[in-house]
């Protein structure tokens, strides 16, 4: 399901790394965002598994420095272009083992954020001459956070 308006789209990758991104891309990086957050709900359940809770709360998440910075980044971004509450459905609740307490579910849209502002960023870092990233950048982005997170 599409939840993305896609001139919102365009518009968040042009402010935050001066790309052109296109309707095209837009199913890529919704599997990117859900993919990221599964990521580290997986880790934070079992962190949370391994503390004796039977509830993922925000400490459990594995937001590193750089994260947390590209969160602070997307909020002050998000306020001219309105993208969290896109976000909010975007950061699929996948089936986990344990529940999410309501401080967890309320951080994924910004988690999202800061995960889509580093994906942006990551782009001109891979290939500083790139404008419209192409099927092969996208997937060198996708290793490339695979790697990391």
């Amino acid at each position: 399901m599409k939840v993305m308006n896609v001139p919102t789209f365009e518009r968040f990758f042009r402010t935050a790394a001066d790309l052109d991104v296109d309707k095209s891309d837009v199913k890529r990086y919704d599997d990117f965002v859900n993919e990221q957050i599964y990521d580290l709900l997986i880790i934070a359940q079992a962190t949370a598994k391994a503390n004796g809770r039977d509830v993922i709360e925000p400490q459990d998440l594995p937001v590193t420095k750089g994260l947390q910075e590209c969160i602070h980044r997307f909020r002050k971004l998000d306020q001219e272009i309105g993208l969290e509450p896109i976000l909010e459905r975007l950061a699929a609740r996948p089936q986990l083992d344990l529940a999410l307490s309501d401080e967890t579910r309320a951080e994924l849209a910004e988690i999202a954020g800061g995960v889509s502002l580093a994906l942006a960023r990551a782009f001109p870092i891979l290939d500083p001459d790139m404008r419209n990233p192409q099927t092969a950048q996208w997937e060198r982005a996708f290793q490339l956070f695979d790697l990391l997170l």
